[in-house]
């Protein structure tokens, strides 16, 4: 079944835009899929969607002044630890699409990322999911969620 349309409002700093129907604001860049993505069937290979979760992610991170690598260089490091990811239409060689990204839900040493990819041509909504993971120090051991990580998230536009 398919999802209903994605539509939102244009908000400032233009990176971030508002879900009409749920209010739920969301970080949006852009991306060009690339021959070396797409499979025999010359769609985009299903596991490059977690790819371009990433992309999302490391973009959010980085509008919010707190890339990865600054994360890592803290002593955390954010493994993922559970996917979820449901497919609605392909998306084709060279197709320029928008990856939504907004942080979800936070926990003790937990953090989930929700995700919506959509086609930049139409609008139409290709893939939604989200991606959980879980603090570690940098011998593998959960820890607490880092301060950073945590005023990422209050700080996050409502």
């Amino acid at each position: 079944m398919r999802p209903k349309p994605f539509c939102f409002e244009m908000m400032e700093p233009a990176c971030y835009v508002r879900e009409t129907a749920t209010g739920k604001v969301w970080h949006r860049c852009e991306l060009r899929t690339l021959y070396v993505d797409t499979d025999r069937s010359q769609v985009v290979y299903h596991a490059n969607y977690l790819r371009y979760f990433e992309v999302g992610r490391a973009e959010l991170m980085r509008e919010a002044n707190y890339p990865y690598k600054e994360i890592e260089e803290g002593g955390f490091i954010y493994p993922v630890i559970k996917t979820e990811l449901n497919y609605y239409t392909p998306l084709y060689y060279d197709d320029l699409m928008y990856i939504h990204t907004r942080p979800e839900r936070i926990e003790l040493v937990k953090v989930q990322f929700d995700y919506l990819i959509t086609r930049a041509t139409d609008g139409e909504i290709i893939c939604t999911g989200y991606t959980r993971h879980c603090a570690v120090n940098t011998r593998g051991i959960p820890v607490e969620i880092d301060d950073k990580t945590i005023a990422l998230w209050r700080q996050f536009p409502e």
